[in-house]
């Protein structure tokens, strides 16, 4: 800086300063909180569910009446592939049924398979227990720890919009009024008010 040019006190440019910072932190602490917490609730009421699933199921032994239907297969993440078969079993205790069962693929005719039926005894599909509940909370906690962080990310976003443009406005009227004494125009010429210039004094 030269004798000239005068010392500038005004607001300063817009860059990424510690307080932006921390707001970044915040909103991927808040995040993860939200995720958590939306993973215990998921993980609390995939519990009960199972209970009270549970609660009105029954394993019966059953017999196949056929062949797995290959085309019908049903793959299950984390366990066997299951196809369905035509089986039957009795539930209540005499009572004999009939219907289409899941099983393990290429199960033949003729085979004992373990199903679960209701309280009337109809085929039902059994809970998907820990390995299901654990699936679906990390993908119910991570999927709302994904949408907080892009909602505070466009939060701090027009944020950092609106304050920049502000300071930027700032900074153009500081600058329209000191750059006529920078630029030494106010000496080569007229003054502000249409008086002489610094050099004319």
């Amino acid at each position: 800086m030269t004798d000239r040019e005068p010392h500038r006190t005004g607001p300063r440019p817009p860059h990424d300063g510690p307080g932006r910072r921390a707001a970044v932190i915040v909103v991927l602490t808040l995040a993860l909180l939200c995720g958590a917490v939306a993973a215990g609730y998921l993980w609390s009421f995939g519990a009960r569910a199972d209970r009270i699933r549970a609660a009105h199921q029954h394993q019966v032994v059953a017999t196949t009446t056929g062949p797995a239907r290959e085309q019908a297969a049903l793959a299950r993440s984390g366990t066997e592939t299951r196809a369905l078969a035509p089986a039957v079993w009795e539930y209540p205790d005499g009572v004999r049924r009939s219907g289409t069962v899941e099983v393990p693929a290429r199960t033949p005719q003729g085979r004992t398979v373990t199903v679960s039926v209701n309280e009337s005894g109809s085929p039902v599909r059994p809970t998907d227990g820990t390995s299901g509940r654990l699936l679906t909370s990390v993908a119910g906690g991570t999927a709302t720890a994904a949408a907080v962080a892009a909602t505070g990310s466009g939060v701090l976003a027009l944020l950092r919009r609106r304050t920049d443009g502000r300071t930027l406005a700032a900074l153009e009227r500081e600058w329209e009024q000191i750059e006529p004494v920078w630029s030494g125009r106010l000496r080569r010429g007229n003054g502000p008010d249409g008086g002489p210039g610094t050099d004319d004094v």
